[in-house]
Protein backbone atom coordinates (compact mmCIF):
# COMPACT_ATOMS: atom_id res chain seq x y z
CA UNK A 1 0.00 0.00 0.00
CA UNK A 2 3.28 2.00 0.45
CA UNK A 3 4.18 1.84 -2.54
CA UNK A 4 0.80 2.33 -4.16
CA UNK A 5 0.20 5.31 -2.10
CA UNK A 6 4.32 7.18 -3.30
CA UNK A 7 3.25 6.23 -6.48
CA UNK A 8 0.21 8.18 -6.38
CA UNK A 9 2.06 10.86 -4.84
CA UNK A 10 4.20 11.27 -7.63
CA UNK A 11 1.25 11.18 -10.42
CA UNK A 12 -0.74 14.02 -8.42
CA UNK A 13 2.77 16.41 -8.06
CA UNK A 14 3.34 16.20 -12.49
CA UNK A 15 -0.61 15.77 -12.92
CA UNK A 16 -1.31 19.03 -10.81
CA UNK A 17 1.62 21.00 -12.68
CA UNK A 18 -0.02 20.25 -15.72
CA UNK A 19 -3.62 20.84 -14.41
CA UNK A 20 -1.94 24.53 -13.35
CA UNK A 21 -0.03 25.63 -16.26
CA UNK A 22 -3.34 24.48 -18.87
CA UNK A 23 -5.51 26.19 -16.48
CA UNK A 24 -3.47 29.10 -16.50
CA UNK A 25 -3.29 29.14 -19.57
CA UNK A 26 -6.90 29.15 -20.44
CA UNK A 27 -7.22 32.44 -18.29
CA UNK A 28 -4.83 34.65 -20.04
CA UNK A 29 -6.33 33.20 -23.68
CA UNK A 30 -9.56 34.21 -22.27
CA UNK A 31 -8.22 37.27 -20.87
CA UNK A 32 -6.17 38.53 -24.39
CA UNK A 33 -9.41 37.30 -26.27
CA UNK A 34 -11.45 39.54 -25.08
CA UNK A 35 -9.31 42.30 -25.08
CA UNK A 36 -8.54 41.92 -28.54
CA UNK A 37 -12.26 40.88 -29.44
CA UNK A 38 -11.38 37.59 -31.08
CA UNK A 39 -14.18 35.35 -32.20
CA UNK A 40 -14.52 31.95 -30.12
CA UNK A 41 -12.49 29.85 -32.00
CA UNK A 42 -11.82 25.76 -31.93
CA UNK A 43 -9.13 25.92 -30.50
CA UNK A 44 -10.57 28.09 -27.92
CA UNK A 45 -13.12 25.56 -27.16
CA UNK A 46 -10.41 22.28 -27.35
CA UNK A 47 -8.18 24.05 -25.04
CA UNK A 48 -10.60 24.82 -22.60
CA UNK A 49 -12.18 21.29 -22.66
CA UNK A 50 -8.51 19.84 -22.14
CA UNK A 51 -7.90 21.88 -19.39
CA UNK A 52 -11.61 20.87 -17.52
CA UNK A 53 -10.86 17.15 -18.45
CA UNK A 54 -7.57 17.33 -16.78
CA UNK A 55 -8.48 19.25 -13.36
CA UNK A 56 -11.75 16.50 -13.44
CA UNK A 57 -9.03 13.49 -13.78
CA UNK A 58 -6.96 15.39 -10.98
CA UNK A 59 -10.01 15.36 -8.23
CA UNK A 60 -9.90 11.12 -9.34
CA UNK A 61 -6.16 11.72 -8.42
CA UNK A 62 -6.67 13.89 -5.43
CA UNK A 63 -10.07 11.29 -4.53
CA UNK A 64 -7.61 8.53 -4.76
CA UNK A 65 -4.43 9.85 -2.79
CA UNK A 66 -7.37 11.10 0.03
CA UNK A 67 -8.17 7.35 0.75
CA UNK A 68 -5.42 5.38 0.56
CA UNK A 69 -3.30 8.03 2.53
CA UNK A 70 -1.95 7.05 6.08
CA UNK A 71 -3.45 10.44 7.16
CA UNK A 72 -6.71 9.25 6.50
CA UNK A 73 -6.21 7.21 9.99
CA UNK A 74 -6.57 10.56 11.60
CA UNK A 75 -10.43 10.21 11.33
CA UNK A 76 -9.97 7.80 14.24
CA UNK A 77 -9.61 9.62 17.04
CA UNK A 78 -12.64 11.45 16.36
CA UNK A 79 -14.06 14.38 14.33
CA UNK A 80 -13.73 17.07 17.04
CA UNK A 81 -9.47 15.98 17.38
CA UNK A 82 -9.40 16.87 13.17
CA UNK A 83 -11.20 19.96 13.32
CA UNK A 84 -9.08 21.36 16.30
CA UNK A 85 -6.43 20.45 14.68
CA UNK A 86 -5.23 22.94 11.93
CA UNK A 87 -3.15 20.07 9.96
CA UNK A 88 -5.23 17.88 10.35
CA UNK A 89 -8.34 19.69 9.40
CA UNK A 90 -6.28 21.13 6.20
CA UNK A 91 -5.49 17.68 4.83
CA UNK A 92 -8.68 15.48 5.49
CA UNK A 93 -11.37 18.76 5.03
CA UNK A 94 -10.19 21.59 3.45
CA UNK A 95 -8.24 20.17 0.90
CA UNK A 96 -10.52 17.64 -0.94
CA UNK A 97 -13.31 20.58 -0.21
CA UNK A 98 -12.00 22.93 -2.21
CA UNK A 99 -10.73 20.83 -4.74
CA UNK A 100 -14.63 19.70 -5.28
CA UNK A 101 -15.81 23.10 -4.97
CA UNK A 102 -13.10 24.08 -7.84
CA UNK A 103 -14.14 21.69 -10.44
CA UNK A 104 -17.71 22.41 -9.69
CA UNK A 105 -17.06 26.21 -10.45
CA UNK A 106 -14.95 25.40 -13.60
CA UNK A 107 -17.76 22.96 -15.00
CA UNK A 108 -20.10 25.30 -14.20
CA UNK A 109 -18.63 28.03 -16.54
CA UNK A 110 -18.04 25.26 -19.04
CA UNK A 111 -21.37 24.74 -19.37
CA UNK A 112 -22.51 28.23 -19.17
CA UNK A 113 -20.36 29.25 -21.75
CA UNK A 114 -22.35 26.30 -24.07
CA UNK A 115 -25.61 28.49 -23.24
CA UNK A 116 -24.01 31.81 -25.34
CA UNK A 117 -24.13 32.53 -29.09
CA UNK A 118 -21.71 35.68 -28.68
CA UNK A 119 -17.72 34.98 -28.73
CA UNK A 120 -17.11 37.82 -25.92
CA UNK A 121 -19.87 35.93 -23.31
CA UNK A 122 -18.03 32.94 -23.87
CA UNK A 123 -14.77 34.20 -23.14
CA UNK A 124 -16.07 35.88 -20.35
CA UNK A 125 -17.81 33.20 -18.84
CA UNK A 126 -14.82 30.59 -19.02
CA UNK A 127 -12.25 33.45 -17.95
CA UNK A 128 -14.29 33.71 -14.58
CA UNK A 129 -15.25 30.70 -13.95
CA UNK A 130 -11.85 29.28 -14.40
CA UNK A 131 -10.04 31.98 -12.59
CA UNK A 132 -12.33 31.42 -9.27
CA UNK A 133 -11.97 27.57 -9.91
CA UNK A 134 -8.34 28.10 -9.91
CA UNK A 135 -8.12 30.14 -6.99
CA UNK A 136 -10.16 27.77 -5.14
CA UNK A 137 -8.12 24.90 -6.08
CA UNK A 138 -4.92 26.77 -5.47
CA UNK A 139 -5.68 28.28 -2.38
CA UNK A 140 -5.47 25.10 -0.53
CA UNK A 141 -2.59 23.39 -2.19
CA UNK A 142 0.13 22.94 0.30
CA UNK A 143 3.23 24.19 -1.65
Amino acid sequence: MELMFQWVLQLHSYWTLLVFLTTIFVIINCSFSLVMKKKFQTFDLRLSLYALIFNHIQLIIVLILYFISPKLSWWNNGVKSVIHNIEHRLYLIEQPIANILGVIILSLGWSLHKKSSQSSKKFLRIGVFYLIGFISISSKFSW
